[in-house]
């Protein structure tokens, strides 16, 4: 396995843990993304020499040394553009802006992780790639005539899987612990569309090996136990949950972790493990992942079972399959969509709930479905394992439950969380609307495409950007969350150029 630098709270050792419980930064993630002028042990020998002689530093002195170590890496923030843009010539205009170059990751000491191709970035504090961002990015980039770019960032996380045995997070150390919704398949699938099918057989061992993250342990797993991100049922289905291999707070949101926990009566580790886990679904945080459906100190996200990622595992079991059928390997392809049968059995058996038309979160330990109702119950529709009674009783309950004046909304669940009702993202529209597409639903994909549409457009026109999240039931800024919504956006721009060319009837200027 690739040896590569501690994550900051074993790099930088207390001026670390100084610096994060003191709040010296209104975010947490500053820190952990600056990057140092010298080696450690200098600047930590520095540190330790000063604690000796004057004792425990003043926030202000504090933060003069670290200004006098430490340089915060260009996130682009300058960038003004042009006046009277159209939403596509903001758009395309902004992938040069959230590049990423080459060579722009050389200090060995960042925590920043190289990678061998440029990428884009989401915008505003994340600074660095994350997995299923870039896919939903990578659907602008196609529409750009970005081709270039497509082909380089699906090599990055090859280059990720191969190096790291799986995709971080984000190219960051302090990622490394847990992944995210493994969208590698689908960003295969992309290349193939436009080059043939031996890009599947050229990427079969990243994909393999992918999904031996995901299933690690499942060979070995006992009924009714769970190891690292693999779920074994008392009649051997197998599935899998989010999961992070870390019960520590999260170096990125430090000081936020330790006052989640700190007058919550569970054991600290385990509240962070779900956390952090929380983290790997993507959805951080949802009323998905807590007992209560309200209150973070409740989370509970290894104990779900989740509907979309156990739908984006098929999609990766079918997929293997696939390759080595191409490739003339029959037992392997037998093997593999052998566990794509099954696991499409599960989710229309396990995830589906009868009584309402909806695709559900399982609750392995209680064997029992959760009762928020998500957008992740598109995922089925999405990879195409629903059957077309349930597709059909689906986009009733999507049009019930999730619809709103704007898009739709993450969950029907109201909560100060940002992946909650009234907020609604970019990639759970464009997950909505192929689904729904591929089971002949083209009247409430389109209602939900030209919504979403036209509230990014809206909101281009009164702001002058494009932005993290949308609020999708008034014109309220979207709230929520650890963080104000971010400018940028990557997802944002890639969906909605998708959708644009897509719905081509959807006016540009207005309802």
């Amino acid at each position: 396995m690739h040896k590569t630098t501690p994550p900051p709270p074993i790099l930088w050792e207390d001026l670390f843990y100084d610096v994060q419980n003191r709040h010296l930064f209104d975010d947490s993630k500053t820190f952990v993304d600056m990057i140092p002028t010298s080696a450690p042990d200098t600047i930590l020998s520095l540190y330790h020499g000063l604690k000796l002689e004057q004792g425990p530093l003043t926030d202000h002195a504090l933060k003069l040394f670290i200004e006098a170590h430490f340089i915060e890496q260009d996130a682009g923030h300058d960038y003004t553009p042009a006046p009277n843009q159209s939403i596509t010539e903001h758009i395309d205009g902004l992938w040069s802006v959230l590049t990423r170059h080459l060579g722009t990751d050389m200090n060995p000491f960042s925590s920043r992780l190289p990678l061998p191709y440029d990428y884009i970035v989401p915008g505003g504090r994340f600074n660095e790639m994350y997995y299923w961002d870039t896919y939903f990015t990578m659907l602008g980039l196609q529409i750009s005539g970005l081709t270039d770019m497509v082909k380089e960032m699906t090599d990055n996380f090859s280059f990720l899987i191969d190096t790291y045995g799986h995709v971080p997070n984000g190219n960051r150390t302090y990622y490394l612990s847990r992944s995210q919704p493994p969208f590698f398949s689908a960003m295969v699938a992309m290349r193939a569309l436009h080059e043939g099918d031996e890009i599947y057989t050229r990427y079969l061992p990243s994909l393999v090996r992918e999904y031996e993250y995901w299933m690690e342990g499942s060979d070995t797993l006992p009924p009714e136990h769970a190891h690292r991100r693999v779920v074994k049922l008392s009649d051997g289905t197998l599935l899998n949950r989010y999961w992070d291999d870390e019960d520590t707070p999260r170096p990125e949101s430090f000081r936020e972790d330790i006052i989640t926990a700190r007058h919550i009566s569970r054991p600290h580790e385990e509240v962070w493990r779900n956390i952090r886990a929380a983290g790997e679904s993507g959805w951080d945080f949802s009323s998905r992942w807590l007992a209560d459906g309200q209150h973070l100190s409740t989370i509970r996200t290894i104990d779900v079972a989740p509907v979309d990622l156990n739908c984006l595992l098929h999609r990766l079991e079918a997929m293997i399959a696939k390759a080595f059928e191409i490739k003339g390997d029959e037992p392997m392809a037998r093997h593999y969509q052998h566990c794509a049968d099954q696991r499409r059995h599960a989710i229309r058996t396990l995830f589906w709930d009868d009584s309402t038309g909806l695709f559900r979160d399982y609750l392995w330990r209680e064997r029992t479905q959760t009762m928020t109702v998500s957008g992740a119950t598109a995922f089925p529709l999405y990879v195409q394992v629903a059957t077309d009674t349930q597709a059909e009783r689906t986009a009733h309950a999507i049009a019930h439950y999730l619809l709103k004046p704007g898009g739709l909304s993450a969950t029907d669940t109201d909560t100060i969380e940002q992946w909650d009702k009234p907020n609604g993202w970019a990639p759970l529209q464009w997950v909505a609307v192929m689904g729904l597409r591929h089971y002949g639903e083209r009247d409430l994909a389109h209602t939900i495409a030209s919504r979403w549409i036209t509230t990014n457009l809206d909101r281009y026109r009164e702001e002058g950007k494009l932005i993290e999240k949308y609020n999708v039931i008034d014109d309220k800024r979207a709230e929520g969350g650890e963080y104000p919504a971010q400018d940028g956006f990557g997802w944002t721009n890639g969906v909605l150029r998708a959708l644009m060319a897509l719905y081509p009837d959807v006016s540009p200027t207005g309802r």
